[in-house]
């Protein structure tokens, strides 16, 4: 735990084509931390619409960032465009290698991963790209947050509350994270047990895995590119 008079500064990567709540729920959770100051960077500073098309307002660009004590990078359909983005990777690279803890959720874990900076960490990722994590690598665990050292990893979408929480546990104390939890109401009883493969039917996999299957692919592809960039053998 850091103690709640030293000052925090957290900042979220913002991009084109970003899944909100990868954003949006650890926000509502980070936002929430005493003495902590939240802010959202887009490459060039400009405003962005996520994956479903919400307008989203950063609050400067990456340039203009201090180091920050905790990077957060979300995830979405368009970190596939990052992972080729030299000046973001830079970015993420330098931000990293300063921070005092680094938070991906979903597929911000690719990002991380194009940046070269997965190589030996246990991680996760959105159920579907789960198996591309060893392209960079990295060990794949199939978990809903994953910890290794000063990392947190929050597999897809609503997991990134999880994460978020386990983040504020570590930075102010569990007391704080469950208050913060308590504010939130954060509770959930989903009407379904279709969360994840495991417990959705085969029917539901089988069409979530055939709408994304474009994306599925390129983003296969752009792994296997980089793996064989950053010299990772995968074995396939």
């Amino acid at each position: 735990m850091i103690p709640h008079d030293t000052p925090l500064t957290i900042g979220s990567l913002l991009f084109e084509g970003i899944d909100q709540i990868d954003l949006t729920g650890p926000f509502e959770v980070l936002s929430r931390l005493p003495n902590a100051t939240l802010r959202l960077y887009s490459p060039d500073g400009a405003p962005v619409r996520d994956v479903r098309g919400l307008r989203l307002v950063p609050d400067a660009a990456i340039a203009e960032a201090p180091q920050l004590d905790v990077l957060h990078i979300p995830g979405g359909a368009g970190q596939e465009a990052l992972m080729r983005d030299e000046a973001v990777l830079r970015w993420v690279r330098n931000q990293a290698a300063g921070a005092k803890v680094v938070f991906s959720v979903c597929t911000g874990a690719l990002i991380l991963g194009a940046a070269g900076l997965l190589k030996g960490r246990r991680a996760t990722t959105y159920w579907s790209a789960v198996d591309l994590l060893p392209y960079f690598g990295a060990i794949p665990v199939d978990s809903r947050v994953v910890i290794d050292g000063d990392w947190i990893f929050a597999a897809g979408v609503t997991a990134g509350i999880d994460g978020a929480l386990t983040l504020a546990a570590r930075l102010r104390g569990e007391e704080t994270a469950k208050a913060i939890q308590l504010m939130m109401q954060y509770a959930p009883e989903p009407p379904f047990d279709s969360g994840t493969p495991r417990t959705a039917s085969p029917q539901t996999v089988s069409a979530v895995r055939g709408a994304a299957s474009d994306l599925i692919a390129r983003r296969e592809a752009t792994a296997r590119a980089i793996a064989r960039e950053l010299g990772i053998v995968t074995g396939e």
